[in-house]
């Protein structure tokens, strides 16, 4: 730890103590309450029209959780009270652009490309291996955070741009390290999550933050909230700098391909499979990396079950409704495949498509992966055990998943493996890609 970060880590502490004493005096400081949040970002932003009043329940379930259930520091409660806003404030530009722009209302989202699969396994890698083709359309990182509100001129641009760097930079220094888990930058393609959370109905927030209340509302919600933003998000992002095709990426999409196929009927699917007894330590190391940097205290065991179970819940769930589609719309990526071969993954994908790989796309692919490669940022290191998860118990949880699709299983007993097949080649417990 160098200096600017000791620091950093001393004033952190103090704010946090200062936290702890308003606490105590029954005093929380910002104030949480939706109606207040709701105020601050219309004074902010000059307007009053949300569009709906779809997002107020979900804001109210999603407050009462951070309140009850997140442990959050004086650093949490702060960080959390300005991200909230900020959503609330995209919210309301979003709208004013489709009042006074009705072209944005027009953009068609043509049979957008979904890659799914379960957390940290290699979808972020291939989103950003499919956003180095020109013809490509993926949301970038700052597009995400500040998608209206500006005018779409140089001088705008450059200033919005350097707003999602500061961004970043300040979540650099709260969660040191973090790179290795999965990096960041403002360029990168971002998420599905993202896209939702205006709506507050995302999976983002409770691997932000312990909201399990909100999450288990969210499961059960028929979801399409989050996609009628999603839409309105990618119509927004479209009129401003055309698509001719979208690729998005979202793990969590697991939780909601009914709702996904509704909003998008033609939607074509990338599914990426990993060994589950690697990933689900790997989703649990990154959730409590996040947690930790704005919660007072944070259970890593509790993290493990909680992901184990939603995460193989959301599975077998999304495979009954993945089962409803023709099969050419849906191709099985294998982890071991996409990390040994990627370029050759990539054109297997291309075919499927129906695509033409073009020699200036697979330049800027192999430039890509020559400038990033595999730990540049350092290894990501976790374990089953580190999150009190047993192989044999998680082997026998994901074992219909394991068996369908053939995954060889290493961190599993011998009886509980699957055979390996050549396309779903092993993988070791660093991260390339999540």
């Amino acid at each position: 730890m160098n200096l600017s970060q000791v620091c950093l880590s001393t004033a952190v502490g103090v704010l946090n103590g200062g936290g702890r004493a308003l606490r105590v005096t029954g005093r929380d400081f910002p104030d949480l309450g939706p109606d207040k949040l709701e105020a601050t970002a219309q004074r902010r932003t000059g307007l009053s029209d949300f569009g709906s009043d779809a997002f107020r329940r979900p804001l109210q379930r999603l407050t009462m959780a951070l309140e009850r259930e997140a442990n959050l520091t004086l650093l949490g409660r702060l960080t959390v009270h300005r991200h909230l806003i900020s959503l609330l404030e995209t919210a309301l530009y979003v709208q004013h652009e489709r009042v006074r722009r009705p072209e944005v209302t027009e953009q068609p989202i043509a049979a957008p490309v979904f890659i799914v699969g379960l957390p940290r396994s290699g979808t972020t890698l291939l989103h950003n291996l499919l956003a180095q083709d020109h013809t490509t359309r993926a949301p970038s990182t700052w597009e995400a955070m500040f998608p209206a509100g500006f005018p779409e001129t140089p001088g705008a641009l450059r200033r919005v741009r350097r707003r999602a760097v500061t961004r970043l930079a300040w979540a650099h220094r709260f969660l040191p390290g973090f790179n290795r888990i999965h990096p960041l930058g403002e360029e990168r393609p971002e998420e599905c999550v993202a896209l939702m959370a205006p709506a507050f109905a995302s999976a983002l927030f409770h691997a932000l933050h312990r909201v399990p209340s909100y999450q288990d509302w969210f499961e059960a919600d028929p979801q399409t909230r989050g996609f009628d933003m999603h839409y309105r998000m990618l119509q927004q992002l479209q009129s401003r700098r055309g698509a001719t095709r979208w690729v998005l990426k979202c793990p969590a999409h697991l939780f909601s391909l009914k709702a996904l196929l509704a909003r998008y009927p033609d939607a074509r699917l990338i599914q990426t499979h990993r060994d589950p007894l690697r990933a689900m330590p790997s989703i649990a190391s990154l959730n409590t990396a996040l947690r930790r940097a704005f919660s007072e205290r944070v259970d890593p065991e509790e993290v493990g079950r909680d992901c184990t179970i939603r995460w193989s819940r959301a599975l077998d769930r999304f495979l009954r409704e993945r089962d409803k589609l023709p099969r050419e719309r849906v191709l099985d990526v294998g982890y071991g495949e996409l990390t040994a071969a990627p370029l050759a993954t990539v054109e297997r994908i291309y075919a499927h498509l129906g695509w033409p790989l073009t020699p200036r796309a697979n330049r800027a692919m192999k430039e890509y992966l020559a400038a990033n490669p595999k730990d540049a940022q350092g290894v990501h290191r976790y374990s089953l055990q580190a999150f009190g998860l047993d192989a044999r118990e998680e082997a026998q949880r994901f074992a219909r998943y394991i068996e369908r699709f053939n995954i060889p299983c290493q961190a599993a007993p011998m009886s509980t493996r699957a055979r390996p097949r050549r396309a779903f080649q092993g993988d070791s417990a660093s991260e390339m890609g999540g």
